[in-house]
């Protein structure tokens, strides 16, 4: 349904986009990842339409984006980055005029507009100002306006933005509902989203893509992947930590004392193994007063950071 092909955008001398090339099917809610001016929102404006590439093609639902542009962004919903509106008109008003430039008319574009409502949870503030309003609900103004038209394709930068955790609750359910039906792309900061609501994620660096998969093999990269971290007394934390590395699984054991008298340590595993068993089997042996024990699954900040650039590091390429 998204069919994105070499996409290249440079800026003078800088390229933002540098050959990007992927495809995202229907039923698929692809978590667009990567550090501030990695070029997110640059690609998102090019795959809707509002910047023309450097370079590449995009096509939405077979429909060539710059060359058939009104066929490709009927099928859009857009939520843009700070998700611009009339700020005097009132969210009814701003919901009908964008169902009319839909080409919803009468009954038809009354029924749109209270289904979108509905579904963000707008009717509360339907007939204030939008400039007026909380930037959650200017937020959620946004969202209703991109799937006022029920497209099969859905381009959110931030959806979340601004929102309460209730809020984000909301939305993110609402996401995963109609993601059945279609093909989502969500730029995001929050690491915590792609967990809740994607089934895929992408990882771009300097305009290029550095990862690509599910949230599972992402995690895979993790060092943390099928580490195990317990807590006990610290009294018990030597012979814990040396018993713990004699087993044949375990690659090293870390640990970090805490105020209340108990030490929490972490047993990473060799080639990814799987520990839990080995560890709380050793542990019910040798009788440790346990605390907590769990495996973890991994940890996304940690394999984000290894494949990405700071600020410092793209100041210091670009100098």
């Amino acid at each position: 349904m998204i069919e994105i092909d070499g996409l290249t955008k440079r800026f003078g001398q800088m390229t933002a986009v540098a050959d990007l090339s992927l495809s995202v099917g229907k039923g698929e809610v692809l978590g667009f990842l990567g550090p501030n001016g990695a070029g997110k929102s640059t690609t998102m404006k090019m795959v809707t339409g509002y910047l023309a590439p450097t370079a590449g093609r995009v096509s939405i639902c077979g429909h060539d984006v710059e060359t058939d542009p009104i066929a490709a962004q009927a099928n859009i919903g857009y939520l843009p980055e700070g998700a611009p509106a009339y700020g005097d008109m009132t969210p009814r008003q701003f919901l009908r005029f964008i169902a009319e430039i839909r080409g919803f008319r009468g009954d038809a574009a009354d029924q749109a507009v209270a289904k979108s409502v509905a579904k963000t949870e707008l009717a509360g503030v339907l007939d204030q100002p939008i400039e007026t309003l909380s930037k959650g609900f200017k937020r959620r103004v946004g969202v209703a306006q991109a799937i006022l038209h029920d497209p099969p394709v859905l381009i959110m930068d931030e959806p979340t933005d601004g929102l309460d955790p209730n809020q984000k609750f909301a939305v993110r359910s609402l996401i995963k509902a109609m993601a059945p039906s279609k093909a989502i792309i969500i730029s995001t900061h929050l690491l915590e989203e792609v967990d809740a609501i994607c089934t895929r994620a992408v990882i771009i660096d300097r305009g290029g893509i550095v990862a690509d998969g599910t949230p599972a093999e992402l995690l895979a990269r993790s060092r943390h992947h099928n580490a195990v971290t317990l807590t006990l007394p610290a009294a018990q934390a030597a012979d814990a930590q040396a018993k713990i590395k004699t087993l044949s699984t375990v690659a090293n054991v870390e640990q970090q004392g805490r105020d209340d008298g108990f030490v929490q340590m972490t047993a990473f595993p060799k080639s990814g193994a799987l520990l839990i068993e080995d560890v709380s089997a050793l542990a019910a042996r040798e009788k440790w007063d346990l605390r907590e024990l769990y495996a973890e699954a991994g940890r996304l900040d940690e394999v984000f950071r290894a494949i990405t650039t700071t600020d410092t590091q793209r100041a210091k390429a670009v100098a």
